[in-house]
């Protein structure tokens, strides 16, 4: 039976997870500076914006 190991950690073992997390916190961090920096309505509610129409009567 052979017994399959590597014999030193590559590149991916030494470096996969730091890179992995640091992609992500960046990721997050744009989006969030984007989200709250450049201005945007979101208008989530739609109190205010839903008005009802007047009735006729015919």
């Amino acid at each position: 039976m052979q017994i399959h190991r590597k014999r030193e950690p590559d590149f991916h073992d030494k470096y996969g997870t730091v890179i992995l997390l640091g992609g992500a916190i960046f990721c997050a961090s744009a989006w969030g500076y984007t989200v709250t920096q450049i201005g945007i309505e979101w208008n989530l509610s739609p109190v205010g914006r839903v008005t009802p129409k007047e009735w006729r009567n015919q």
